[in-house]
């Protein structure tokens, strides 16, 4: 099998959907001999922060010395990206041999989804690698995902937020629940910034399965202005004069709830200096969320897509605005259908002087038509371009070179506009 062969295969498995579900999961563990109990793992889920919080872990952790695998999704360009060890992706050989190997033990009986096939490629490759620790984030939920046959040292839920609905629920109190079916007999749990409704479910689930639980400004907190200088202070690690590399300030919640991660973590030997927690905090890399790739204009990309996601944004907008008051703003998005496409844009409303409405090239996205219409009257100025190339090509004469193009609405679009200005020659300046 080749590598192209195999992605081929796994991405045709992803027109079966999602389906939600412990049994092919665990099974498919037994007959592999059990990969994911050879090392370490913590555990993250969250509606939204939880890729940069693990992506914040990883990278301390390994500044401190350890083999660290990572496991996130969804890619952005290729799909590789998406397992880790040390910050290097699975080689193209590894993803051929494991698919071919993971075929075989599913036969006769057992039919993985494609996050299944995914997750157990990356359990499986973490054991062949001999990682120290493996932090994995959670893909959909936590209780019924396919990452949820581990048992971690510690687990976080950074935030909850209404999204999925159709798989984890209509209110935040399910969501929370779902998302609470992470946490183990015992295993401390980390919880970033909830609401009272989210907090209460997800402590009484702990409550019931004797878990400690660590809480954002009440047990850990960061305090500073933003992630270029920050201090913590934890359960028993405090640190002061912190810079991160990731923009935002909504960064300084990720990186205590992976601060608070660790400290959680720490009594069952997991140790970190305080020149490691610096050293990973200024070499993480996590792209798609307020990433600058290009100059004259400036390019954002930033995967949001539900309506906690843009208040976020809008906030970076609404300070970029205060250091560049005349820069023009073209926003360019598209969505997928299953979103809440006013209730993202509404935080967004003021803030941005142009609009171009594209689409992903995925069936689940919306035609950039539909999206016309479903935000008919809501955002100024919308242009409608089919063509993500066509829309960047507009929105940057919109811009002009002393202008701002946020590209936003989809992990997926800003996956495919980092393969486009790849493909224009443009060099992303990370990534």
């Amino acid at each position: 099998m080749t590598y192209l062969s195999a992605v081929t295969f796994l991405f045709r498995l992803q027109k079966h959907g999602i389906k939600l579900g412990l049994e092919t999961m665990t099974a498919l563990m037994e007959r592999l001999g059990m990969p994911q109990a050879k090392y370490r793992t913590l555990h993250i889920a969250g509606t939204n922060g939880k890729g940069s919080t693990a992506a914040m872990t990883a990278a301390i952790l390994q500044a401190a010395g350890y083999r660290v695998g990572l496991y996130t999704s969804p890619h952005l360009v290729e799909f590789r990206e998406r397992i880790r060890v040390n910050g290097e992706m699975i080689a193209e050989s590894q993803v051929a041999q494991l698919t071919e190997q993971l075929q075989s033990v599913c036969q006769p009986d057992l039919s993985p989804t494609f996050f299944e096939y995914t997750t157990a490629m990356a359990f499986q490759h973490f054991a062949d690698s001999g990682v120290d620790v493996a932090v994995l984030e959670v893909g959909l939920g936590g209780r019924f995902d396919a990452t949820n046959v581990v048992t971690p040292l510690a687990c976080a839920v950074t935030t909850i937020a209404l999204d999925h609905q159709e798989y984890l629920g209509t209110t935040v109190s399910a969501i929370a629940f779902e998302k609470a079916g992470i946490i183990k007999q015992g295993v401390p749990v980390v919880l970033g910034r909830l609401d009272d409704e989210a907090r209460r479910t997800i402590e009484q689930v702990a409550k019931e399965r004797q878990a400690p639980v660590f809480r954002l400004q009440e047990d850990f907190r960061t305090e500073g202005e933003g992630p270029e200088d920050f201090s913590y202070r934890g359960m028993g690690l405090h640190y002061d004069g912190l810079a991160c590399v990731l923009e935002g300030r909504h960064q300084l919640d990720n990186a205590a709830c992976a601060l608070a991660l660790l400290d959680a973590a720490a009594p069952q030997g997991i140790a970190v200096t305080a020149e490691a927690v610096r050293a990973g905090l200024r070499a993480v890399d996590w792209a798609g969320r307020l990433e600058v790739v290009d100059h004259d204009p400036t390019i954002l990309l930033d995967g949001a897509h539900n309506p906690a996601a843009a208040r976020v944004l809008a906030h970076y907008l609404t300070q970029s605005a205060r250091s560049h008051p005349s820069r023009p703003v073209v926003l360019v998005l598209a969505m997928m259908r299953d979103k809440d496409h006013r209730g993202f844009v509404e935080p967004l409303k003021g803030l941005v002087d142009e609009v171009v409405l594209t689409q992903a090239d995925l069936p689940r996205s919306f035609t950039a038509q539909e999206l016309s219409a479903a935000l008919d009257g809501v955002l100024p100025h919308s242009h409608v371009m089919s063509s993500l190339g066509d829309a960047m090509v507009l929105a940057r004469q919109l811009a002009t070179p002393e202008g701002l193009v946020c590209v936003t609405g989809s992990l997926m679009l800003v996956g495919e506009c980092k393969a486009w200005l790849r493909g224009c020659g443009l060099s992303p300046l990370r990534g």
